[in-house]
């Protein structure tokens, strides 16, 4: 019989410690399974859009890439292709705009930070809103977390409705649900706006 503490699921046995988690321990004797069961790593899928439109825009995409492989806790799975689009804001050169694919062990807050740092080795200033940018990290997705916080809100704020996001992240995760939409990023792209944007090739890992 188990004590308070614990609790049976199947043949394991999930001892609470002191800070309130579960822990599997194999239950003794012969109901104890032939193999360990599998542990989670920890680590979430996180989608970041990247946008540039000063300087040379592939060798910033580039630069992204090869930074965030370098950042602590960081892997860059895989990216979308590249997009050339129109400009929102105050008139500026076009963007080059794409989603990379993250697997991160880092919390929203410690992603963001990382992200931001990548944009000052880049030399991003942020004197105008909407304005022009060597380069833009937005975090979109932290797996299914929804977050609201000063400086950082989760999904991205309006990604739903912009095109230039939902198309590279469309080729990444067509099926995958945006948190608090209940749709699909497929359906999303589907309902976006139209706007001016073109394939403009691979992106350069």
């Amino acid at each position: 019989r188990s004590s308070p503490r614990a609790k049976r699921v199947d043949a394991w046995y999930f001892i609470q410690n002191p800070k309130g988690f579960f822990l599997p321990t194999p239950r003794p004797g012969r109901f104890a399974p032939r193999r360990p069961p599998r542990y989670t790593t920890g680590r979430m899928r996180a989608y970041v859009g990247v946008g540039t439109n000063l300087g040379d825009r592939w060798a910033r995409l580039a630069l992204a890439a090869r930074a965030l492989r370098a950042a602590p806790r960081v892997a860059v799975v895989r990216a979308s292709r590249v997009w050339d689009t129109a400009p929102v804001g105050p008139p500026q050169p076009r963007y080059l705009n794409a989603v990379l694919e993250l697997e991160t062990a880092l919390p929203p807050r410690a992603l963001l930070a990382a992200l931001q740092a990548v944009e000052r080795e880049a030399l991003r200033r942020r004197d105008l809103r909407w304005g022009a940018r060597t380069l833009d990290l937005d975090l979109l997705l932290h797996g299914a977390i929804v977050l609201d916080e000063p400086g950082l809100r989760l999904p991205h704020p309006g990604m739903a409705a912009r095109r230039f996001v939902l198309a590279p992240l469309a080729e990444l995760a067509p099926a995958l649900v945006v948190p608090g939409t209940g749709a699909t990023v497929a359906r999303l792209l589907e309902a976006a706006p139209p706007a001016d944007l073109a394939p403009a090739g691979r992106y350069p890992l």
